[in-house]
C-alpha cells in the first residue's frame, strides 16, 4: 500500500450488494465501482437494478450485473449468490443492505410484521453472509462483510413508534459482532455501518409529515440531515485492505447523533 489510490483500491474485487435498487443501497454500490469492484445488485425491482447496472459499466468502468431476488426467500439467495459468482467471480465483499421499517404502536404489533421486519433486516443478512464466508473459506480467500444497521439499534425513539425496526437493528449488530468473532481466523472481516437520518424514497415521506424533520434536526449534534453520499467514504473503508485489522466493530455515521 504505497499510494492513497493503492490504499483503498477495490480492484480485483466482486461486491454483492442487496436493497440495491434504492436509496442508500444506491450509494453504497457507487461507492464499491468508484473505488473499482465489479458489483452484483440484488433487489426485487429488475428494472432498477438493470438502469444501475448500465449507469456503472457507463461510469466507472466496472463490470456489474443486475439480479432479481427476494433475499427473504432461501432459494432465491442461493441463486443470487450462485448467478453473482457466476457473472462476476467470487464474492469477497458482501453489503447486507436491504431493509424495511415498519412503524405502529408497540401494543398494536401483528405477528406477521414482527416476523417478516426480522426476516429481511436479521435473517436474511445472516443466510448471504453464511453463503458468502463459505466459499471464502472453502478457497481460502479473505473477505469482507458489511452489515447495515441504524443508530436505532443502540437507542430508542419518540419520533415515530417503530419496535419492530429498532430490536431488529439491534439484532443484527451485535450478529455483526458474533460473526466477526468466528471467521476472523479465516481472514472474513465482519463490520457495520449505522447510519443516522439520512432522507431516502424509503423516509422521506414521513420526514416532511409536519414538524418532524426539525424534530429530528434538533436532536442531531450538527444539526442537519445526512446527504447519502455521505456513506460512501464507510462502506470504501470497510471494505478495503486500510480496514484489515478492524473486524467486530460498528462505524456510525450520524452527525453526532448518538454522542449526546
Amino acid at each position: 500500500m504505497e499510494s492513497l489510490s493503492s490504499l483503498f483500491s477495490l480492484k480485483g474485487h466482486v461486491a454483492l450488494v442487496t436493497g440495491a435498487s434504492s436509496g442508500l443501497g444506491v450509494e453504497f454500490a457507487r461507492a464499491l465501482a468508484l473505488a473499482g469492484a465489479d458489483v452484483a445488485l440484488v433487489a426485487r425491482r429488475a428494472d432498477r437494478l438493470e438502469r444501475l447496472a448500465a449507469e456503472l459499466k457507463e461510469r466507472y468502468k466496472v463490470n456489474a450485473a443486475a439480479i432479481p431476488a427476494d433475499v427473504t426467500v432461501e432459494a432465491e439467495v442461493d441463486r443470487a449468490v450462485a448467478e453473482a459468482n457466476a457473472q462476476l467471480g467470487i464474492i469477497d465483499i458482501l453489503v447486507n443492505n436491504a431493509g424495511v421499517a415498519p412503524t405502529g404502536r408497540a401494543e398494536n404489533i401483528k405477528r406477521e410484521v414482527w416476523d417478516s421486519t426480522f426476516a429481511i433486516n436479521v435473517t436474511a443478512p445472516l443466510m448471504l453472509s453464511q453463503r458468502v464466508a463459505r466459499a471464502l473459506i472453502e478457497h481460502k480467500r479473505p473477505g469482507r462483510i458489511i452489515n447495515i444497521t441504524s443508530v436505532y439499534g443502540y437507542v430508542g425513539t419518540g419520533i415515530y413508534r417503530m419496535a419492530c425496526y429498532v430490536a431488529s437493528k439491534a439484532a443484527l449488530a451485535n450478529l455483526t459482532r458474533q460473526l466477526a468473532i468466528e471467521w476472523c481466523r479465516y481472514g472474513i472481516t465482519v463490520n457495520a455501518i449505522a447510519p443516522g437520518w439520512v432522507p431516502t424514497e424509503m423516509n422521506i415521506e414521513g420526514l416532511e409529515k409536519g414538524d418532524n424533520r426539525a424534530r429530528i434536526e434538533s436532536f442531531i449534534p450538527m444539526g442537519r440531515l445526512g446527504r447519502p453520499e455521505e456513506l460512501r467514504a464507510a462502506v470504501i473503508y470497510l471494505a478495503s485492505d486500510a480496514a484489515s485489522y478492524v473486524t467486530g466493530t460498528v462505524i456510525h455515521v450520524d452527525g453526532g447523533y448518538l454522542a449526546w
